[in-house]
């Protein structure tokens, strides 16, 4: 009798597992793409929303896309810390960004308030609150790439960029469309190409398990 080649196995636990990280990664990759048709729908109120009237500043995070970049005010009851961040004045040039962590009362969450932009990430605003007048933005984002892309991070707290600067700083540049990112598509492909090398990799492992085995 001749000898038959044994025939490739495909190990059934592993192949599910793999099988449903691939799908869970196609599954991300379309719900980042439909959040990016949103994202869409948001960047075309932020354009038209700096000029429309001014409405209460959000106490709470995540902002309504809604909202943001409506007018409003704030008052800063007294400034807790400093927090500097590389920023851009309304005159167009760059420097550190000086944002004020503000009580607003007793209890509650308090309020960022973007307040100018110095030179120096070591300069000591001359302000220690008041009313403030400006937009409403968004905290820097400093939250790590895997939790954006996965839909796991927390949301950003509002933060009123100020109209005015105090003596020392220049104004901030009011906020602009262009401020938000829109990486969905990229976040989509990334998504996408996980599941192709997946695939690609336990393909080969499989063919190397199957080539180790005796005939």
């Amino acid at each position: 009798m001749t000898d038959q080649p044994a025939k490739a196995r495909i190990p059934l636990i592993p192949t599910i597992l793999v099988a449903l990280a691939v799908l869970t990664m196609i599954g991300l990759g379309i719900w980042q793409l439909q959040r990016r048709a949103e994202k869409a729908q948001a960047l075309a109120l932020a354009t038209a929303n700096p000029t429309r009237p001014a409405v209460a500043f959000p106490k709470l995070p995540p902002v309504d896309p809604a909202i943001l970049f409506r007018p409003s005010s704030v008052h800063c009851l007294n400034v807790v810390e400093w927090q500097v961040e590389a920023g851009r004045a309304a005159d167009g040039s760059t420097g550190y960004r000086h944002i004020a962590h503000c009580a607003t009362g007793a209890e509650g969450p308090g309020v960022l308030v973007a307040i100018g932009v110095g030179q120096k990430p070591d300069d000591k605003p001359d302000w220690t609150g008041g009313r403030v007048e400006g937009w409403i933005s968004q905290e820097p984002d400093h939250r790590a790439l895997f939790t954006r892309i996965d839909g796991k991070a927390p949301p950003l707290r509002p933060m009123l960029i100020a109209r005015t600067a105090p003596a020392g700083l220049k104004p901030v540049a009011p906020p602009v469309a262009d401020d938000l990112p829109n990486n969905h598509l990229a976040y989509a492909v990334q998504w996408f190409l996980f599941a192709g090398i997946a695939i690609i990799i336990y393909i080969l492992a499989l063919r190397w398990r199957n080539a180790a085995k005796p005939a």
